[in-house]
């Protein structure tokens, strides 16, 4: 489990960064709060910070699940693979939105695979 606790902490710890980010674009593009949106790249950072948000309320649970009636080593390379794809989604959202679908989709196929995992895990006890 220590695995799986490690890779919450550095998906947390990556939200935290995109939370960095926007906030440093906020600067940068002028924008004032409690305005979200107001320039181009600015509206981009905050769309992968807030899209990130959206991803952690499925991922945590899932892998709190998968580990915990499945296998916590897969969970956490399963977790792994989530943190990556949301590194290449920051920065291919940044870069060029129409380029983002290789990393979200290298972050949301492991998400997938926790939830099914962990249902399967939890099935497999509830009948064996």
């Amino acid at each position: 489990m220590e695995l799986v606790a490690l890779v919450i902490l550095l998906a947390l710890v990556e939200y935290m960064f995109f939370s960095l980010k926007v906030g440093m674009a906020r600067g940068k593009f002028d924008i004032k709060a409690p305005a979200i949106t107001g320039h181009d790249v600015f509206d981009r950072y905050y769309r992968v910070h807030m899209n990130t948000l959206e991803q952690l309320i499925i991922f945590i649970p899932a892998i709190l699940v998968f580990a915990y009636f499945g296998d916590p080593t897969y969970a956490a390379g399963l977790g792994a693979f989530f943190l990556v794809g949301r590194i290449m989604y920051f920065m291919s959202y940044v870069n060029d939105p129409s380029k983002r679908g290789l990393g979200f989709m290298v972050g949301w196929v492991p998400m997938v695979l926790l939830i099914l995992a962990g249902l399967a895990s939890i099935v497999r006890q509830l009948i064996g």
